[in-house]
């Protein structure tokens, strides 16, 4: 009797388990597999797509987007997704082979925006500045272009992709609203934002600053004693009293200019660290693109006002 009771729990708990599995499964097939580059994408993708889609990132918090090269993991990624979406403009440079590899549906969202309000590279006459989501208008851009590739891969659900899309776009004026207003808490003359890459174009323009970077659009590129000696001088005549560092990028290179403005009898602090290319970790008010935006915008105020 027993017995006879054992083989029919079992029994039900196998067809409890297979139905389990099944409706995992079938629910999983409702929703698209969409893989990004950098976490500011993956932010899109989760407001815009919301529970019709599974997103999941390349580049976590910490990772440099320049200088990644993608490991056998992401390969598996990339080919399990439904839908791709990267920067582009040449953030993931040496990514470029791979995406080029793949029959996927594949969208570069940064060349959403009109070429005209782009920034160039005044190292390549070519190439424009990638670092678009440091102004929220032109990072709208990116938002539609989202919006757009989920429509046209998955329409049965467009009606919740528009409404996602437009309560998304309205916490982002309210972000911008909130940096406008945080910014007029600095004097137009200490407004020079010194960072360890030039990542923030894109933000002086949106708000006002001179941003100066030690290294150029790209950590690739190098720096020498001359860049940083040019560094201190602007510190020391311009009396600027604080820097910042950056999250995906080591320190050194900041710290040697704070060295240099120290023989130069300057005193220069670091004003804190920024996010540039890649957002906080995940689960934290960093780790979303609103989260990140804020806590530079308070970070740099603070320091600079």
């Amino acid at each position: 009797m027993i017995k006879k009771f054992l083989v029919i729990l079992v029994g039900l708990m196998l067809a409890v388990s297979v139905g389990c599995s099944s409706n995992s499964a079938s629910k999983d097939e409702d929703r698209l597999v969409v893989t990004t580059t950098i976490g500011q994408i993956a932010d899109i993708v989760k407001n815009v797509g919301g529970e019709h889609v599974e997103v999941q990132s390349l580049m976590g918090p910490g990772v440099d987007p320049h200088l990644y090269q993608a490991s056998q993991g992401d390969i598996k990624k990339l080919s399990s997704a439904d839908v791709i979406f990267y920067n582009g403009l040449h953030l993931e440079g040496k990514m470029g082979e791979i995406f080029e590899k793949l029959d996927k549906k594949i969208v570069a969202v940064g060349e959403s925006v009109p070429k005209e309000l782009l920034l160039g590279d005044p190292e390549d006459s070519k190439a424009h500045d990638p670092h678009i989501w440091f102004d929220i208008d032109l990072w709208t851009y990116a938002v539609e272009a989202v919006r757009d590739t989920l429509i046209e891969v998955d329409g049965k659900n467009a009606d919740a992709y528009k409404a996602n899309t437009e309560a998304y776009l309205k916490e982002l004026q309210e972000l911008k609203a909130y940096a406008e207003n945080r910014i007029k808490e600095i004097p137009e003359e200490s407004r020079v934002l010194v960072t360890a890459h030039d990542a923030f174009s894109y933000f002086g323009n949106a708000y006002g600053f001179e941003v100066l970077g030690l290294q150029g659009l790209s950590t690739d590129s190098e720096y020498g004693l001359k860049d940083v000696q040019t560094l201190v001088d602007v510190l020391v005549d311009k009396k600027i009293k604080a820097v910042f560092v950056e999250s995906s990028i080591s320190d050194k290179s900041i710290n040697a200019v704070v060295e240099g403005a120290k023989k130069k009898q300057h005193e220069v602090s670091i004003g804190g660290e920024l996010f540039s290319d890649a957002m906080g970790k995940e689960g934290t008010e960093e780790g979303t693109y609103v989260g990140m935006y804020k806590h530079n915008i308070d970070t740099i105020v603070d320091s600079l006002k």
